[in-house]
């Protein structure tokens, strides 16, 4: 996929970035970094990529396309695409492609009030903590087994008889 340098790409988001307070601003943030403005100097006067950002499992799924003509000024190929119904548009993944896991959004720039935090995830080093402890209890598990064996072997003693020694 070639897309034009400077060409303004078409943002499409999905319908649930409109319906909670802390997706707005998330939109409002995508629309002031990856927008161009209108009339900026040095942006084209055409578009021919698209943006697309959805949301799915508390992730915002950000695709780049470009947007392709099926037919490139073959005037009879445009005919038998209008006369079939066909589109005479594709979209082409061009990329690049991320996924961003919303944690925390401040109200300052890198501090203040928390305006959302995700209750679903968990760090890295939680993670690894939570993998440490459960070998730890592993280890304790073997411990308590090798004392209550030995605990066990020192009960159940049994007695020498009476003939322990006939034959020395």
């Amino acid at each position: 996929g070639n897309c034009m340098l400077g060409s303004r790409p078409l943002l499409s988001f999905d319908t649930v970035f409109s319906s909670q307070p802390h997706l707005k601003l998330l939109k409002a943030m995508f629309i002031d970094i990856f927008g161009t403005p209108r009339g900026h100097p040095k942006s084209k006067p055409f578009i021919d990529r698209v943006m697309s950002f959805g949301m799915l499992d508390g992730r915002i799924w950000v695709r780049n396309y470009q947007i392709m003509d099926a037919v490139d000024g073959d005037k009879k190929a445009e005919k038998v695409a209008a006369h079939a119904g066909k589109e005479l548009t594709n979209l082409v993944e061009i990329g690049p492609r991320f996924v961003l896991t919303p944690i925390r959004i401040f109200n300052g720039s890198f501090g203040g009030p928390t305006l959302y935090a995700n209750p679903k995830y968990t760090s890295p080093n939680a993670t690894r903590q939570a993998a440490k402890t459960q070998y730890g209890e592993k280890y304790s598990k073997r411990r308590q087994a090798n004392d209550f064996r030995k605990e066990k072997e020192e009960i159940n003693v049994v007695p020498l008889s009476d003939l322990h020694d006939t034959f020395s």
